[in-house]
């Protein structure tokens, strides 16, 4: 790697930005930070039919979402158009390029041939110049497109630094279109005059563009370029098997943020999805960056386990700092109609709670009765509130409110004596208690909770 090592993440703006495509701009993000690199970001908004403004800024959110920080960009390719005509004319003067005429009757007839002797359908290249032969006459009213000239014999070949070594016949390659009649250039195109000016190093992408590499190189070759080194990342499969769908699977990074998913573990478990670096599970993303070898990258498909990926989740929450999950928090709080209060502290919630959840939603819920006190289930008050428990949580209220000290570990102190007091076990204190203060019979160790929530507001809901 003598060259400074330069990779891209190169997204279309048709729609949001996938998970696929964050693995793959993850794995392009950690190889040149890896190698002091850089990491260029560009927008291929070719495609005006389908690219929104929309799609642009759901990408570069959802890149700020994820951490993954880009050192150059983003560059957009709409705004490069004088400069992929340039380039354009220049293979079309050394004769690597050609005008081609063909009408789009000509192609259909070619197309419904090619179908009925049942052979893949190829240009057959009519307008091709080649020595010792004839042209067709120019027709009068027909704008023509620009046709790249592929090889006509041998291979294009390159060692795939994920995939090993890759050889394409080139009786394989039609001589595809690099500007359409109306001028405007085509993706294979414009991807290639980029990644020549962005000097690309490493172009790190979905398996899904094997196809495009050969195409690609051969019009580098023409343009006297240095070939940058490919690796194509395996496809990610549903839990199912299948090839991940908008309809069935959460493939948004918007979708994992309203789903809680903090994420830096999103980036944790899409990096060990076709990566590992032994048995380590959970990493930091410093981590990664300094395991991270695309040698280490599979060929093969993965498969997406989503509760391996809350599992990952719930040991990110643990591990990240209270007062940062509050920052989390707290919006998930305002959609459930909690206004937080001074007290008690969210982090100090956080603190006592956080243990228990897989997901930032999870832990919304488990902080609200600290503030507002849920509405029990029918089910909870059928198990666990009897004709006894009113008179009986009116006793307890009494022995709270004499206490000296409002502590975990006063209150806990006041359990045994009562319940021996009332002939009860502790089931028959702490449940109907934890119904009568929180709401909700599931809860961290009702000592802890009271002690959080205060005096005053636990007695005015017990009495309530």
């Amino acid at each position: 790697m003598s060259r400074n090592i330069r990779t891209r993440f190169a997204p279309s703006p048709t729609g949001y930005l996938h998970i696929g495509g964050v693995r793959t701009a993850l794995f392009s993000w950690a190889f040149s930070k890896k190698n002091q690199g850089k990491f260029i970001l560009r927008i291929e908004d070719t495609d005006l039919d389908r690219s929104t403004p929309e799609s642009v800024q759901a990408i570069l959110d959802g890149m700020h979402w994820v951490g993954l920080d880009y050192d150059e960009g983003p560059f957009y390719q709409t705004q490069r158009f004088d400069r992929y005509a340039a380039m354009i004319q220049e293979l079309l003067v050394a004769g690597h390029a050609y005008y081609d005429y063909t009408t789009k009757e000509e192609l259909e007839a070619m197309r419904a041939q090619a179908e009925a002797k049942g052979e893949h359908f190829w240009y057959d290249r009519r307008w091709r110049p080649e020595a010792g032969k004839t042209l067709p006459c120019i027709p009068e009213g027909i704008p023509p497109v620009v046709r790249f000239k592929m090889p006509l014999d041998g291979i294009t070949a390159w060692d795939d630094l994920v995939k090993g070594h890759i050889e394409i016949s080139n009786h394989e390659l039609d001589d595809l279109i690099i500007a359409r009649a109306d001028g405007s250039p085509t993706y294979n195109f414009c991807v290639v005059v980029d990644d020549f000016d962005m000097n690309i190093t490493h172009v790190i992408r979905g398996d899904d563009h094997v196809n495009n590499t050969p195409k690609q190189i051969n019009i580098l070759k023409a343009m006297k370029a240095a070939l940058p080194q490919y690796a194509h990342l395996p496809m990610i499969l549903n839990e199912s098997g299948a090839k991940m769908s908008k309809r069935r699977d959460a493939v948004s990074v918007v979708d994992y943020d309203r789903q809680g998913i903090l994420p830096e573990a999103l980036l944790n478990y899409l990096a060990r999805l076709g990566w590992g670096h032994g048995d380590d599970e959970f990493f930091s993303m410093a981590q990664f960056i300094d395991w991270f070898d695309l040698a280490d990258v599979s060929p093969s498909a993965s498969r997406f386990n989503h509760e391996k990926l809350l599992w990952l989740n719930a040991q990110h929450i643990k591990n990240t700092a209270d007062d940062v999950l509050s920052v989390m928090v707290r919006p998930r709080l305002h959609v459930r109609g909690i206004e937080e209060q001074e007290q008690p502290a969210l982090a100090n919630i956080i603190k006592l709670v956080k243990e228990r959840v897989q997901d930032l939603n999870q832990l919304a819920d488990e902080c609200a009765y600290f503030y507002a006190k849920a509405t029990p289930t029918a089910e909870e008050t059928a198990k666990h509130w009897d004709n006894d428990a009113p008179p009986r949580m009116l006793r307890f209220a009494e022995r709270l409110e004499a206490l000296n000290n409002w502590t975990a570990e006063d209150i806990h102190a006041l359990f045994k004596p009562f319940c021996d007091d009332e002939g009860i076990k502790m089931g028959k204190l702490g449940m109907p208690l934890r119904l009568a203060v929180c709401g909700t019979s599931k809860t961290p160790s009702i000592d802890a909770v009271l002690a959080l929530i205060g005096r005053e507001e636990v007695l005015r809901r017990i009495r309530e």
